[in-house]
């Protein structure tokens, strides 16, 4: 006879009646329902009227400027149009032995040459309308100044967000 085919050892200090009392006990516990923890807390008590802070200016540093998202968006409605009709020009053309590849793209690329000039000279046209503009920002409101620091590592192959604010 193996160990595995025994029967358990019984405690020698508990009684048949001790053992199903401490069993139930056991069971009752663990079934019980776990305290909600919140998850979020907003505070209620209302912002100061004033501060003894002055605002501070808070420059608009955009990481690409307005021109260069409107030239790339642009660019990419040139390609896809210019996908479109290549294909369109293409499929007329498949009736044609003497039609190939090579010769559709000589016959578009002019095209999209001159779309990609005007879309340059736009775009260069409305930069020069923009350099003469500037934007001027007013504060009014009440500003706290803390020396906030936030580090966020990320480590690995397959990163995990771990933002930290530091006070």
């Amino acid at each position: 006879m193996t160990d595995h085919d025994q029967p358990a050892a019984r405690h020698p200090c508990m009684s048949d009646a001790e053992a199903a009392t401490e069993a139930r006990r056991i069971i009752a516990e663990a079934c019980q329902p776990v305290a909600q923890m919140p998850t979020s807390y907003r505070d209620t008590a209302p912002l100061p009227a004033y501060g003894s802070t002055p605002p501070i200016p808070q420059p608009d540093s955009r990481i690409v400027p307005a021109w260069a998202a409107g030239t790339a968006v642009a660019g990419i409605g040139v390609g896809a149009a210019f996908v479109g009709i290549g294909c369109a020009i293409w499929l007329a053309c498949q009736g044609f032995a003497a039609v190939t590849l090579t010769s559709v793209l000589f016959v578009t690329l002019p095209i999209a040459a001159v779309a990609a000039v005007a879309a340059a000279i736009g775009s260069a046209l409305r930069s020069l309308n923009a350099t003469g503009t500037e934007t001027h920002h007013h504060y009014a409101g009440p500003v706290l100044q803390e020396n906030n620091t936030i580090t966020a590592p990320a480590y690995g192959l397959i990163a995990r967000n771990r933002n930290h604010l530091t006070r």
